[in-house]
């Protein structure tokens, strides 16, 4: 290779930290020198690898394996690594200060630096896990084996998928390499020392979107989300408070040792729980109930013993109180004592003899002790008269033996105090007078809300009985006035068909005689008959069709619609109560005595048949309007 002298300005990049240092020291450097590369690299921050293989200078700078987003699935906002100021790579240059590229020789090319006068060339975005660059404006006859060995200097390729034409696909093993192989772009490439054209090439180096490489991205936010939440759930289950123990259900064992439990007192607050809990349960039954009363009296029982306890601690207490009054009263006889040397000090006998500053302090020293001394005589008092109405209240104040016992000094404070005693507890009763009245009025508005709710709601009971007494009665009513009427139409019918039945006798008895006088034989005779049997007939379907009165509302003809289209699928018919039981779910208030009336005023639609023999003998009703319609 030819050996040129070039003067490089270079940017000496930081540390991880992201602080800049900017040394523009003027260097003599052969181009040849295996450390050309290394500063082409440096100029980034990046870590170079020598020609050799070897690396030149520390890995703390680009950070190996780095991952450009933490995770999406946890809320974590991804990281770009070539984001000024997050610490992970040095921040770009300032605009102001020029990076001045040198030339790279490899073992079959040279790389020629760009203009660095022209502006840095531009990349797309850059997707998430990129480990993928594209590579275009190669020369036309590079090969897979010049490409490898020029950028392999950038990282581990893991593959290299070359076009036909001037580009290539190169996948790095990490992705911080690919920062590297970002830098080549812009550079010239010249193939030896050829100056063909199809020898050199300029390079345009950018991100490149690959599947494997946003699927290996995706994986590796998966398993940090996976860390995150174990991670979450198991700082929960630290931090959630401990359950309660489990409660056992009942069987006549587990009681039995329940009972032996209640029984014992260092094991009863645990066993009434258990206890408590069965009967919220509701095991209490007949078999079990005298079991369950025998637990209740064992748990009756430790009344008498915690009420022991609490006369117990009681007179602790009283024990306590008693020490504490003998001691406050000995500190007070102290403090009577004190004041009386302060104020034996302030007589003109001894308070001549000291000094201005003296008597100053002596002054303060006694307002100050007379001050403590009066607070603890009022405390002491206190004492005193709380024990004086206990004392009251148990035996009316009739033991003379506990009479106060006071200085003659302080005898103005205690009448005082007892006066503001003797108010305030005049005030206490008053307002508990007033409490009292209110709880009373309370009282009487809850029975007698109690006794409205009960009135209530035995009058909404008796309106609904009253409700459900008039539907029945004027289902009844309906039913009656439905029989005067077929009563009625029948009587009609009967009076109808006895004239015609006069008619046609008398018809008769004209045509015998007729026939008699115009000498007729039997044989015509017999066909007046005939005739008038017809005609009888005749009569009586039309009597029936007039008996079968028409329908009288919609339901009935929506009735017979549901039905005629429920028989019409049960071609061997239906007994009533399946009928019925079908009918039910669409309205509950029809009886299977209305439908089967229905089904009977029609007996041109509907036709019953009894099927089986004996105990098996079942009546059916079936759909016969489409034989019914022929007959009309």
């Amino acid at each position: 290779g030819e050996v040129s002298e070039v003067h490089v300005y270079f940017l000496a990049a930081a540390d991880g930290l992201g602080s800049i240092a900017i040394d523009t020291t003027q260097l003599n450097m052969s181009v040849t020198d295996p450390t050309a590369w290394a500063t082409a690299m440096n100029n980034l921050g990046m870590v170079p690898v020598g020609l050799a293989g070897q690396q030149l200078v520390t890995d703390s700078i680009c950070v190996p394996g780095f991952d450009p987003s933490l995770s999406m699935m946890t809320g974590i906002t991804p990281i770009n690594p070539m984001i000024p100021g997050m610490g992970l790579v040095p921040p770009p240059p300032p605009t102001d200060v020029p990076v001045v590229k040198e030339i790279i020789h490899c073992k079959s090319c040279t790389l020629f630096p760009p203009n660095p006068n022209l502006p840095p060339p531009s990349t797309r975005e850059r997707p998430p896990g990129c480990k993928t660059v594209f590579v275009g404006g190669l020369p036309e006859n590079a090969t897979e084996e010049i490409i490898q060995e020029v950028f392999e200097q950038c990282g581990d390729i893991t593959a290299i998928r070359k076009s036909k034409k001037n580009f290539c696909h190169i996948r790095f093993a990490e992705e911080f390499m690919v920062d590297k192989a970002i830098y080549l772009s812009g550079y010239r490439m010249r193939l030896g020392s050829s100056t063909d054209k199809k020898d050199s090439g300029r390079l345009h180096v950018d991100f490149a979107q690959a599947r494997d490489d946003f699927y290996e991205w995706e994986c590796k936010q998966r398993m940090l989300a996976r860390e995150e939440r174990h991670r979450r759930k198991m700082e929960e289950d630290r931090l959630r408070p401990p359950s309660p123990p489990a409660i056992m259900h009942y069987s006549e064992h587990e009681a039995a040792l329940l009972a032996e439990k209640l029984k014992d007192d260092s094991k009863f607050s645990e066993a009434i729980t258990v206890l408590l809990t069965w009967i919220e349960r509701g095991e209490v039954n007949r078999r079990s109930a005298n079991q369950f009363y025998s637990m209740v009296q064992s748990a009756n029982s430790h009344v008498r013993r915690l009420m022991n306890e609490k006369a117990a601690h009681e007179q602790e207490m009283e024990q306590a109180k008693e020490s504490f009054k003998n001691a406050l009263t000995g500190i007070l006889t102290q403090f009577e004592q004190i004041v009386a040397v302060f104020n034996a000090s302030t007589r003109q006998k001894a308070w001549d003899h000291f000094s201005k500053a003296q008597r100053k302090n002596i002054d303060i020293w006694r307002k100050h002790s007379e001050e403590l001394r009066n607070a603890h005589s009022e405390q002491l008092m206190g004492i005193r008269r709380e024990e004086e109405m206990e004392m009251s209240d148990d035996d009316s104040g009739d033991n003379p033996s506990k009479k106060l016992r006071v200085d003659d000094s302080a005898l103005a404070a205690q009448a005082y105090a007892l006066k503001e005693e003797n108010d305030s507890l005049r005030w206490q009763l008053d307002a508990y007078r007033n409490e009292v009245e209110l709880l009373k009025q309370e009282k009487g508005q809850l029975f007698r809300t109690e006794e409205s709710l009960t009135k209530d709601q035995q009058l909404q009971f008796l309106q609904q009985t009253m409700q459900g007494m008039q539907q029945q009665l004027l289902s009844i009513q309906e039913e009656l006035n439905n029989k005067k009427s077929e009563l009625e139409q029948a009587k009609e019918e009967q009076t109808h068909t006895q004239a015609m039945l006069k008619v046609l006798q008398e018809q008769l008895k004209s045509a015998k005689e007729l026939a008699e006088i115009n000498g007729h034989d039997e044989s015509q005779a017999n066909e007046i008959n005939v005739l008038t049997v017809a005609l009888v007939n005749q009569d009586r379907e039309k009597n029936s069709e007039k008996r079968s009165p028409g329908l009288k509302s919609e339901k009935e003809a929506l009735l017979i619609g549901i039905i005629s289209t429920f028989l019409h699928v049960h071609p061997f018919g239906a007994n009533i109560e399946y009928l019925w039981s079908y009918m039910q779910q669409l309205d509950s208030r029809i009886s299977a005595n209305e439908i089967e009336m229905l089904l009977m005023r029609l007996p041109r639609m509907f036709k019953q048949e009894f099927t089986g023999v004996g105990a098996t003998l079942e009546k059916r009703w079936k759909f016969c309007a489409f034989e019914g319609i022929k007959t009309v």
